[in-house]
């Protein structure tokens, strides 16, 4: 098996023009009637469509944002009001590189709130690598085999460009939940778990010369499931074949990559490329035109 994977790589390996790749936008609340937020460093709300400042905010400072039919109201720790007359506001920080704090975690990137007749809708919007560093050590172990996690890496960002757009009706691509990806923002992130993306960065799996939503679950007991076996619909690059973890129950839908067997496979001495094209069939890797793609 190992001499075969090594040929499907080396063929496999090309660049990708990725035409829409420089932020992606993930659910983190959806159709609450209040949320509270702080940042690290001082920042602005602003009107999302126009970015024009609509009041400043300190840093290290909790807000409440309350939806009205009509309005957003944000109330300070001081217990003042202010009504914002605005649909869909952003929170963001001067200095780019700073946090904004949603649900008693911390994000890269800035946040927006939708306000739809009094239901709030909470989206942080990031740089897809970021996105990758929230998600791969909430996905698995960051103790695990360091190609095992790099194989992580790259199939948390295939599936994530893959499915941009996949809630686009609610104001973001994809939820923050195993309805999509775990992710936890930069509370889970990890020295080891962010050397495996900086390692794999842009690199995704294509067939056919699409970038491929790459379904994995955490075991499938000794077995894969195809696509058509589980959900009735042949996918070419999700096939059953041998999950290497029959020593854990199954866990998970069981197609496509298991996270037991690609550890399992990595303390073997398989690289995360051999792991990804044994798991996905017929795959090529791609790296992403950095013109494009952040």
């Amino acid at each position: 098996m190992k001499r075969f994977i090594i040929v499907l790589f080396f063929i496999g390996l090309s660049c990708f023009q990725c035409n829409r790749a420089e932020a992606i936008k993930i659910g983190l609340l959806q159709d609450v009637d209040k949320c509270y937020f702080g940042i690290a460093t001082d920042g602005q709300i602003v009107d999302t469509s126009t970015s024009k400042q609509i009041i400043p905010i300190n840093k290290l400072t909790t807000y409440e944002l309350e939806g009205h039919r009509s309005c957003i109201e944000l109330k300070t720790e001081d217990d003042d009001r202010y009504k914002i007359d605005c649909s869909n506001i952003t929170i963001r920080t001067f200095d780019k590189s700073s946090y904004v704090c949603v649900k008693q975690k911390w994000y890269r990137g800035t946040v927006h709130v939708i306000n739809n007749d009094g239901n709030l809708t909470v989206v942080n919007d990031l740089g897809i690598e970021d996105y990758v560093q929230g998600v791969t050590p909430a996905e698995m172990p960051s103790s695990w085999n360091y190609e095992a996690l790099k194989a992580q890496a790259i199939a948390v960002r295939s599936y994530a460009i893959a499915n941009i757009g996949k809630h686009g009706s609610k104001g973001y691509d994809l939820a923050d939940n195993t309805q999509d990806q775990a992710y936890n923002g930069i509370a889970c992130e990890t020295e080891r778990t962010n050397q495996a993306v900086q390692d794999t960065a842009g690199i995704v799996l294509t067939y056919d010369d699409h970038i491929i939503s790459t379904m994995y679950s955490a075991s499938a007991g000794g077995q894969t499931k195809s696509a058509l076996e589980s959900w009735g619909k042949d996918v070419p690059y999700l096939q059953s074949v041998k999950s290497f973890d029959d020593e854990v129950p199954a866990n998970g839908h069981g197609v496509g990559m298991t996270q037991h067997g690609a550890k399992n496979l990595a303390d073997m001495g398989y690289n995360a490329y051999q792991i990804l094209a044994y798991f996905y069939s017929s795959i090529h890797f791609a790296k992403l035109n950095p013109e494009t793609y952040k």
